[in-house]
């Protein structure tokens, strides 16, 4: 097998991918040398990245994949009839502060924010950029949240060691709440057919719609939860 046969086989493989491919899973589906392999990929990054190419190789959520190019994202947005992404204010706080602390519970996150962020954790875990990994070993066992392999993907990380600086993610979140234009959908799509790209995103007004209203539900939960346990004192002291 040539070096020419392998690059087109990683091509193909990285094609028909709908997620990224770890450079373990590509070693074995080749099955050649891993040096030239790597060798093949690096070589097949660099024609993709040329300059006037639509569509990139990079390395995201610990992977390799294709992307298309981010200059192009307005006309793949129109193919997909996708709206912009925009994060709340809400919603990107409380990711931060899962992203930097995770493993973290909600407790801790509402102790960080001073407000109920129980439709905020909603959204995000609807959307997939958050996952519940556990319960925390201590009295009322709080369920523990950390990013997703999509929340990698979305903000082209290849792994969490990526991560901007505290400062860094300031400067962003500041950009982002000012109004400047966000990714599409169409900007992490990859060579995958088109039905399995990920699907449109709410635009920012809806996500506070959503929050608001999570919010709201987490509070009247809370509230319920009180008042039984009030009914429940009064019934052991009528005893």
């Amino acid at each position: 097998m040539d070096q020419e046969q392998i690059r087109a086989i990683l091509e193909s493989l990285l094609f028909a991918s709908g997620e990224p491919l770890p450079l373990p899973r590509l070693y074995e589906l080749v099955d050649a040398d891993k040096k030239r392999v790597r060798e093949a990929l690096e070589e097949l990054q660099e024609q993709c990245n040329q300059p006037g190419r639509g569509v990139r190789l990079v390395e995201a959520a610990g992977g390799w994949q294709f992307q298309t190019s981010p200059e192009n994202a307005a006309w793949v947005g129109r193919l997909l009839q996708s709206k912009p992404v925009r994060l709340s204010r809400p919603s990107l706080e409380t990711l931060s502060i899962i992203a930097y602390r995770q493993p973290v519970t909600r407790p801790e996150i509402e102790e960080i924010r001073g407000v109920d962020s129980g439709g905020v954790l909603k959204t995000l875990l609807d959307h997939d950029f958050i996952q519940i990994q556990g319960r925390k070993d201590v009295p009322g066992k709080p369920l523990i949240y950390g990013t997703t392999k999509k929340f990698l993907e979305f903000f082209r990380l290849k792994s969490l060691a990526d991560l901007p600086t505290l400062k860094e993610m300031e400067e962003l979140q500041e950009e982002a709440l000012a109004g400047q234009e966000a990714p599409t959908v169409g900007e992490e799509t990859k060579g995958a057919p088109v039905s399995e790209s990920a699907p449109p995103i709410e635009s920012e007004e809806e996500w506070d719609e959503e929050d608001e209203e999570g919010d709201e539900k987490s509070e009247n939960e809370r509230e319920e939860d009180e008042e039984d346990e009030e009914d429940e004192e009064e019934d052991e002291d009528e005893e």
